[in-house]
């Protein structure tokens, strides 16, 4: 069924699995919120999606195409990612907090990690390759906008509809400056790496309420400060890689 659907249309495919993961997402979180063990159903989730997602890549010989290869430009770029190590430990600025027990935390971390590889796949990966072959420019719009977009999910569960679209911008942001880094770089692993990380971090980051009292702000000014400072620094070192990063082979998307 899988291979049907990718062969049809591969932007068709990418939107479809789009539709599991979310929907599978917020069926396993209602389902976790019932069972009281932190992440315990999403983690179960993402990592089977993962396991299948993976093994439907290797066995159709598409880890090259979608970037699950180490990067092919010289390694001594290696410290272009700081800026990207410095947003994932941002969260971090205000102190730490451990908030679950051993077996929940790990529950979020194997949940958190196989988001990472997952929404990278799907939004860089599917989505973006399947419309780069047409249309570069809208492939990387719509690749970032989209995954942006996809946090309005957060509403269903309960989230404040400000913290949803702080959240969102955000998303954007951060979509943008790794589909850039995926297509200078034709590796989907940094991108993975730094998702997983920046994701799994927040198991023992303190809360925006906390972190807002800190800094002696309203909660509201925190996040608004926080996420135009990343925004910022995004955009700047989005536009250093576009200018300074290029793979060894320009070859185009297949």
């Amino acid at each position: 069924m899988m291979n049907k659907i990718y062969k049809k249309n591969e932007v068709t495919f990418a939107v479809v699995m789009i539709i599991i993961y979310v929907i599978g997402t917020f069926a396993a979180e209602a389902i976790t919120a019932t069972i009281g063990m932190v992440k315990l159903v999403p983690a179960i989730f993402h990592a089977s999606l993962t396991a299948v997602m993976v093994g439907w890549i290797k066995h159709n010989g598409l880890k090259d195409k979608y970037g699950l290869v180490i990067p092919r430009y010289n390694l001594k770029y290696v410290w272009f990612y700081i800026p990207l190590f410095i947003v994932a430990y941002s969260g971090l600025a205000a102190g730490t907090e451990i908030r679950y027990s051993l077996p929940e935390t790990v529950f979020y971390v194997i949940s958190m990690w196989c988001v990472g590889f997952l929404e990278e796949i799907i939004f860089r990966g599917f989505l973006f390759v399947g419309m780069a072959r047409s249309n570069l420019r809208s492939a990387i719009i719509v690749s970032s906008i989209t995954f942006g977009i996809g946090h309005i999910v957060n509403l269903l569960s309960g989230q404040p509809l400000f913290e949803t679209i702080i959240q969102i911008l955000f998303a954007i942001a951060v979509g943008f400056t790794l589909v850039i880094l995926f297509y200078k770089g034709r590796s989907l692993i940094p991108c993975i790496i730094f998702h997983g990380l920046n994701n799994s971090l927040s198991a023992i980051e303190k809360t925006n309420t906390e972190a807002a009292e800190i800094f002696s702000m309203s909660e509201a000014q925190f996040e608004i400060v926080f996420v135009f400072i990343v925004i910022f620094v995004l955009a700047i070192y989005g536009i250093f890689i576009m200018k300074k990063l290029n793979c060894s082979e320009r070859k185009k998307w297949n």
